[in-house]
């Protein structure tokens, strides 16, 4: 039988790479994404998807995009969390909103999405890959807000795994690294880049499919036995300390 693999901020970047991979291995995807513009030219140029325009902040988007995809495709196989926000600013500059922009989508979004989608992956003994961060695993200059968000659903992972292992759920997360994705090297300085090179032991940036490799494995029935686990896929950037000089600038 195909699974059915559900993909959060999958229009671009690392949630597109994800689901070309599903794709690959023969599952079908429901992408979903706030952007839809995106989403749509993403679809487009894909077999074996169903897109759905869709705030994982808002609770009652988050319904009927669960309700759809269990209409359209019958099941739900695997959950990948991977819609967010990146924010990054000093500690004094970051206001209320600011602060709750990132942890409305960043974390109550991996808790909405999850928690409608439980009855789903309860039937099909399912799967939850949410996608952090090195960042909320390792503290870092400018990060009060998106680190600490990243921090909490490593948190919920952990309360997802204990809580819904006794229904054949498994939960994990992947924390990327430095990714070497669009919006990075636009944002990224030379300095910035040259700094994250020489604190990497494999001296480089991953790449969107090296990440998607670590969700689709964690989703996926090779990984059965494993639950409430962390992978870093960061290039060994968790082994290496604390903060780039460059970032302090």
């Amino acid at each position: 039988m195909t699974k059915i693999a559900v993909v959060t901020g999958a229009a671009r970047g690392i949630g597109l790479a994800t689901t070309k991979l599903f794709l690959s291995k023969g599952w079908q995807v429901a992408m979903i994404d706030r952007d839809g513009a995106a989403l749509a030219d993403a679809v487009t140029a894909l077999d074996g998807v169903h897109g759905i325009d869709c705030d994982v902040s808002d609770p009652a988007s988050v319904a009927g995009m669960v309700a759809e995809v269990t209409r359209h495709f019958g099941q739900i196989d695997a959950l990948v969390n991977n819609a967010g926000v990146a924010d990054f600013g000093p500690i004094e500059k970051t206001d209320f909103a600011r602060w709750r922009r990132v942890m409305d989508t960043n974390l109550d979004g991996v808790f909405l999405t999850t928690q409608a989608a439980i009855p789903a992956l309860k039937a099909t003994k399912g799967s939850i890959v949410n996608i952090a961060s090195i960042s909320g695993l390792r503290a870092s200059t400018l990060r009060v807000a998106y680190g600490t968000s990243k921090a909490a659903v490593i948190q919920l992972t952990l309360q997802q795994a204990v809580e819904l292992g006794e229904h054949g759920i498994r939960a994990n997360v992947v924390a990327p690294g430095p990714v070497r994705t669009k919006l990075a090297m636009a944002v990224h300085s030379q300095d910035i880049i040259d700094a994250y090179h020489d604190a990497l032991p494999l001296n480089r940036y991953g790449s969107e499919d090296e990440i998607a490799q670590a969700i689709v494995f964690l989703a996926s029935p090779e990984a059965s036995y494993i639950t409430g686990q962390v992978l870093a896929a960061d290039g060994g950037f968790e082994a290496t300390g604390i903060g780039l000089p460059a970032l302090r600038d």
